[in-house]
């Protein structure tokens, strides 16, 4: 059971009056606990939680003291029993004292080590740790939701006063994104850095159904208003075409592809709903309003999200469609949850047994959902493919750890072939068929066809005559683009190595003007010279403490044993590891706009653990206080850089006092 499970560790103490209000807890007082004599228990916490990640189970060790970790903590989970003459397997698939249904098994939990599908915020009340008696019989049902989300969790919008201040809270964040983003998106009225490419081949994909070729150094005419230039023949591209697709939407409600704000517009509402997105996904996940807001703000001050919200490049796009993915699979674990509960509780409440196998849970529709999205993501670039892979372990991970906890016996078996094969079903085929799909305008193309539409028609030799020649041809371009991508080592001033990307390393210059006193838009009476830059460098601050951040949840996550930690870092794995696969082929920083929703939960995650541990001590005014600090800290760094994201004109002396490294430049 989680250390963030019980009564005493269950998050932010304002989230108990504005999300979950219920009558205070009346705690056994210390002399209660440990008598007139008190016992040194400190070390325990370490054993047990070392005896449980050997054995995966914990010994009994009596009564509990408040060691250095502050209360004690040692509730027992409210796990009910199987009914009278079952074989009695507890959730770790071990055999139970003979229980009635209605009686609780007290399963001792230490407070440093919790399983492996604990959600934070349990709180049960003394009467319910010792089965009193006097206290009304708790359903099976309400005491497997609290083993399986946790009273914070399922309270978190019980009122409407919570509802309100939490959607009031995720408006405001929302709209200093919205200011950050939108503000003279249409500066600088060129295209800058890869924008020649996406911009041009969205407005030739929506116009004609395809991306076609311009003459030679179309940039000029196309920012003056010539957008018709392009010729009458295929181009080469080699990214999908879903990203251009909502480019051209954005073109499309801005205005045109004369309007340098319609270029960059798609970018900027999807990096308005991503912050809004991680505002309720953060919410959820920590179980606490407040550190939901504190996420979604990070996000939308951050450097990356800025300078990607502000131009027409792909891996905005692949970003939403993940951070939309991991939400659908958030809201779909506590669904399941939810489910199974009840499900399981009624199979009690008739007196049969989950001694062997659990119920089904019917169709995941949040898990379709995410599927649809992953595909989506496929659809803008190709690396959106390891995060099908690590959300679908995810997934699966989730449901077998809530199938143990649940107290189904042969839980791991049940929850492959019960969870596992339809989770695969649901994520990885639907995001082939959606991905393919993606593809309907180049399948369909004729005058003008897509490149290498015609290609099987034009090589039956090399074809297999049952197989369409639409999906002939669009496998071998899809080989070619492989070939294109996983060979692509020309030298580039900005090319970066992953390994210093989680530091902003070497960012990416997608645009620079210096100007001279009265020249362009340079004053006449200005001191010195005027720059203009549009620099993808992320807050170096939250940067460097998210990198901090990942070693700590790291080793809080093994010690807690906490889900959450496993939750946050996968984001970062998929979006981040695979890419030492390719340290030969040229990449750049800006890939890391990907996984920079899931630096932030990582960096928010050791603050909601200290939030938890700290709820019931003197000390916890001062946590709130070091989060304020750093969330100021780093709004201020955000202030000082925002010229430098956002294409503003500043002297050419502040911009060589802020832009400090010569790496930078």
């Amino acid at each position: 059971m989680s250390a963030h499970d019980d009564g005493t560790s269950t998050g932010d103490q304002p989230e108990v009056t504005a999300d979950a209000p219920r009558p205070r807890q009346e705690l056994p007082s210390r002399r209660e606990i440990h008598g007139h004599r008190r016992t040194d228990t400190r070390g325990i916490p370490v054993v047990t939680g070392a005896i449980k990640a050997l054995t995966g189970s914990i010994p009994a060790v009596g009564k509990r003291s408040e060691g250095a970790g502050g209360p004690s903590t040692g509730t027992t989970a409210a796990v009910p029993s199987p009914a009278p003459g079952t074989s009695g397997h507890t959730s770790s698939g071990r055999t139970a004292p003979e229980a009635s249904p209605a009686s609780p098994v007290a399963t001792t939990a230490s407070p440093a080590a919790p399983s492996d599908g604990d959600d934070g915020g349990s709180a049960t009340s003394p009467a319910e740790r010792t089965g009193s008696p006097d206290e009304p019989e708790v359903s099976h049902e309400r005491r497997l939701l609290v083993a399986l989300l946790g009273e914070r969790r399922l309270a978190l919008a019980d009122s409407r006063r919570a509802r309100l201040i939490g959607w009031l809270g995720t408006l405001v964040v929302t709209a200093v994104a919205a200011v950050a983003r939108l503000w003279q998106l249409g500066r600088p009225e060129t295209l800058v850095f890869d924008e020649t490419y996406y911009v041009k081949d969205a407005h030739t994909l929506g116009s004609e159904g395809v991306e076609l070729q311009w003459p030679d150094d179309p940039n000029a005419a196309f920012e003056a208003g010539d957008v018709s230039s392009y010729l009458d023949q295929a181009a080469y591209v080699v990214h999908p075409p879903v990203g251009k697709w909502m480019i051209w939407l954005g073109m499309e409600a801005g205005g045109g592809a004369t309007n340098p704000f319609a270029w960059r517009l798609a970018s900027a509402v999807v990096g308005i709903l991503a912050v809004l997105l991680l505002v309720r996904i953060a919410r959820r996940l920590f179980a606490s309003t407040t550190m939901g807001l504190v996420a979604g703000f990070l996000l939308a001050i951050d450097g990356q999200a800025i300078v990607h919200s502000r131009t027409a490049l792909l891996d905005q796009f692949l970003m939403f469609w993940v951070v939309v993915a991991f939400g659908c699979l958030v809201l779909d674990r506590e669904q399941a949850r939810r489910r199974l509960a009840a499900r399981v509780g009624a199979v009690l409440d008739a007196g049969g047994s989950v001694a062997r196998y659990g119920p089904r849970l019917g169709f995941r529709w949040w898990r379709l959902a995410a599927g649809v999205s992953l595909g989506l993501a496929c659809g803008v670039k190709w690396s959106g493919l390891w995060f099908v892979a690590v959300f679908g372990l995810l997934t699966v991970l989730w449901d077998v750890t809530a199938r143990r906890r649940a107290g189904i016996g042969r839980w791991l078996e049940d929850g492959v072939l019960a969870d596992g094969v339809p989770a695969f079903l649901q994520i990885v085929p639907v995001a082939l068929v959606t991905y393919v799909a993606s593809w309907w305008s180049w399948i369909v193309s004729s005058n003008p066809a897509g490149y290498y539409r015609d290609w099987a028609a034009d090589n039956p030799d090399e074809t297999v005559s049952w197989i369409p020649d639409w999906m002939e041809s669009l496998w071998y371009y899809h080989q070619q683009m492989f070939s294109f991508h996983t060979g692509l080592s020309s030298e580039h001033a900005y090319a970066a190595s992953p390994w210093g990307w989680i530091v902003q390393w070497r960012p990416t210059s997608f645009y620079w003007e210096r100007t001279s006193p009265g020249e362009g838009s340079c004053p006449a009476d200005a001191d010195g010279a005027c720059a203009v830059a549009v620099t993808a460098l992320g807050n170096p601050l939250l940067w460097f403490l998210g990198a901090l951040a990942i070693v700590v949840t790291i080793l809080l996550g093994i010690w807690l044993r906490d889900w959450r930690a496993l939750a946050v870092l996968s984001g970062v794995v998929a979006g981040w590891a695979p890419w030492f696969l390719y340290t030969d082929r040229t990449i750049f920083t800006f890939y890391s706009i990907v996984f920079l929703p899931f630096v932030v939960l990582t960096l928010c995650y050791p603050m909601v653990v200290a939030l938890e541990r700290s709820r019931w001590r003197q000390g916890r005014g001062g946590t709130l206080a070091v989060i304020a600090g750093i969330v100021l800290a780093i709004a201020l760094v955000s202030v000082a850089f925002y010229p430098f994201w956002s294409a503003m004109q500043v002297p050419y002396d502040y911009w060589r006092e802020v832009i400090r490294f010569q790496n930078w430049i």
